[in-house]
């Protein structure tokens, strides 16, 4: 094999075949040729292969389309094999038998051999690198179908009394060969709502049933009824996933525990509490594969987004961002300080709980039962000799008196409130205790803001909104700050199985800014009401929660009932 690898290296170029001579002398009888090869430092993963490839009269595959993985291969062989041996299976022919088993070692004959047995079908060879083959193995296992249904029938025939010593932890969602039945079910419910893009799960023990919810784009949607006999079982499997206690049933839980999706890493927050009919849980999914959004993936407005960028550069003053939960604050927050995060800049956060951890930025974490609040931490973290502090939530008098000081002394502090509008942060903040002259001296900007969902690009089609509701959205009538040109077409989606036949697919931000200047701070300080101050900010040129959700429409990026649905009239 040395031999003819060196031939071909000659005749080819794709190594240099004097310095691979040079290293198979060297290292000869260290471990099988392939191997050796594949770990030298002198040359790369691709060059081995395609020289393997060459050498051996076989194909390199620089990509594999997952769509060629055929179903057999996916039912035959475990995920856990097909990612440990770095192997994957693929029809290149439809009309022929023979099945292509791609390699990332050349030579490993014993997993050719087995992926043949497994799936009972003639097999050659072909090789590509091991970044290729675990893409392809993540995607065409993730598209197996789900068994949930079958395991759950399973679970209900079997007895229960046995099945509870079965729950034990594991590692790997798409492993789930020889794993007890409630195993399986757990991790095919954590599956689905992975493939359904799924923020949250809800158990919701019924009566007569259980009803497992997965929340997709905001919306909650029944996907699943199981018998109320399997309850304890589930709950029991997710506690043990998050190291909860399992004897304990009458007094609320919570943990945190990661699971992983081939390579997907997906950090699980998991709460339990006891209902009238049994523990129900409630399990927040954060994939981590997905990312940070930047500050120009939220959705602000171009106009907008230059202006909240501009007030990132200021070198103190309080910057809230308002709105319910599940709105993005925190997406906000974090697209802020990633844009921030410098060498030249101290950042700290407290937060509870940290949600994703930002390279080069202090995070703290809130523990209230240790005394370790929002006020004590931010105490302490102005010993810290902080540029910029991010407080998770401001909650009550004490911390936002000390955010607000925070901010007089020469420090950039962000924060979030729980209000409507950006006008009603500042009625907010008077109603908590802060002083009218703290308040107009250090808030420079609010951000109020919702999540829409927007139209499945895959489904979308031309569709007439009613006149009434574009009205309420203030667009076409007379005294609306957007007008109707002719000829503009409005969007709606017609239901497929990539949106989950909701006509949605993914969600953006509608944004509303105020930003605080002389005449508004001193209305602050007048401790005028919110309407007023919002009136005042709309005669600046404030775009509304309503205003920026209509222009959305009008570029087709979302509908006019869904920004109907999460905003409110513009009444002032």
């Amino acid at each position: 094999m040395k031999d003819l690898l060196i031939r071909t290296a000659e005749r080819t170029g794709l190594i240099d075949a004097r310095q691979l001579s040079k290293f198979l002398d060297e290292s000869g009888g260290q471990g099988r040729i392939d191997e050796v090869l594949l770990n030298c430092p002198y040359f790369t993963e691709d060059a081995v292969l395609k020289l393997f490839a060459e050498a051996l009269g076989w194909e390199y595959l620089a990509e594999i389309p997952a769509k060629a993985v055929p179903v057999e291969f996916v039912e035959a062989v475990p995920a856990t094999y097909a990612q440990h041996h770095y192997i994957i299976g693929i029809k290149q022919d439809v009309d022929d038998g023979e099945l292509t088993i791609v390699l990332s070692k050349p030579l490993d004959a014993n997993a050719l051999d087995n992926a043949s047995k497994m799936t009972g079908l003639p097999v050659k060879a072909a090789v590509a690198t091991r970044t290729a083959i675990t893409a392809v193995i993540d995607v065409a296992y993730e598209q197996r179908s789900t068994v949930i249904e079958e395991v759950a029938e399973e679970l209900d025939s079997q007895n229960l009394d046995q099945l509870v010593d079965e729950v034990a932890a594991s590692d790997d969602l798409l492993d789930v060969v020889n794993r007890p039945p409630v195993i399986r079910l757990v991790n095919d419910i954590l599956f689905r709502a992975l493939q359904l893009r799924a923020s949250d799960i809800h158990v919701h023990p019924y009566e007569t049933k259980i009803q497992i919810r997965y929340r997709i784009d905001g919306i909650l949607y029944d996907v699943l009824s199981l018998n109320r006999n399997v309850l304890p079982l589930i709950i029991s499997r997710i506690k043990v996933m998050a190291g909860m206690d399992i004897a304990e049933r009458r007094l609320p839980q919570d943990g945190r525990c990661s699971v992983r999706l081939g390579q997907r890493e997906v950090d699980l927050r998991i709460s339990t509490v006891p209902t009238s009919y049994g523990e129900r849980s409630v399990l927040r999914l954060l994939d981590k594969s997905t990312g940070l959004l930047t500050l120009n993936e939220l959705g602000l407005w171009k106009d907008d987004l230059k202006r909240f960028d501009s007030l990132l550069h200021r070198s103190h003053g309080v910057i809230f961002v308002t709105g319910p939960t599940g709105s993005g604050k925190s997406t906000t927050l974090y697209a802020s300080l990633n844009r921030l995060n410098s060498s030249e800049k101290n950042v700290i956060t407290i937060e509870d709980p940290i949600e994703y951890q930002l390279e080069g930025i202090s995070q703290i974490q809130v523990a209230s039962k240790k005394g370790m609040t929002f006020a004590t931490s931010l105490r302490h973290v102005l010993r810290q000799d902080p540029d910029v502090i991010m407080v998770g939530e401001v909650r009550d008098i004490e911390t936002a008196r000390m955010a607000i000081q925070s901010s007089l002394t020469g420090h950039l502090v962000f924060s979030t409130l729980h209000t409507n509008d950006s006008a009603g942060a500042v009625s907010r903040l008077l109603d908590l205790g802060v002083e009218p002259y703290l308040a107009s001296s250090s808030l420079i900007a609010i951000l109020a803001q919702r999540l829409v969902r927007k139209v499945c690009p895959d489904c979308k089609e031309a569709s007439e909104p009613a006149a009434g509701d574009l009205r309420a959205l203030g667009i076409g009538n007379g005294k609306s700050s957007i007008s109707l040109k002719k000829g503009t077409e409005f969007f709606m989606g017609a239901g497929c199985e990539k949106c989950f036949q909701t006509g949605y697919r993914g969600r953006t931000g509608i944004y509303e800014l105020l930003l605080i200047d002389e005449r508004i701070q001193d209305m602050i300080y007048k401790r005028e009401t919110a309407g007023t101050i919002k009136r005042i900010a709309l005669e600046a040129g404030m775009q509304t929660l309503r205003m920026d959700g209509a222009r959305k429409v009008l570029a087709g990026i979302t509908t006019v009932s869904e920004v109907l649905r999460v905003s409110q009239a513009d009444v002032v």
